[in-house]
């Protein structure tokens, strides 16, 4: 992450680093799904180009670490019409 500019963000909601992970693909970009930002963009683990946190404690952590102050919190528009009550 030290190699080139970093976006930083959290993704909050149900199953959120689930999610998260599925849409990463595999740590392995040769075993990532077809459609995955790692099959798609990614070459070889030692130049990964994303991160994901792998469940909400190491996201705890994590999020603490690149985000020292805080985040911002909103509710989208959209918010209603994805979750259910």
């Amino acid at each position: 992450m030290a190699s080139g500019p970093v976006v930083a963000m959290v993704w909050e909601g149900r199953n959120a680093a689930s999610v998260g992970r599925q849409l990463l693909g595999a740590t392995r970009p040769a075993e990532s799904a077809p459609g995955t930002i790692r099959f798609d963009y990614a070459t070889d683990v030692g130049r990964n180009l994303i991160h994901g946190s792998d469940s909400p404690a190491s996201a705890k952590a994590e999020i603490a670490m690149w985000f020292p102050d805080g985040t911002a919190s909103w509710t989208s528009c959209a918010h209603t019409w994805v979750y259910e009550k």
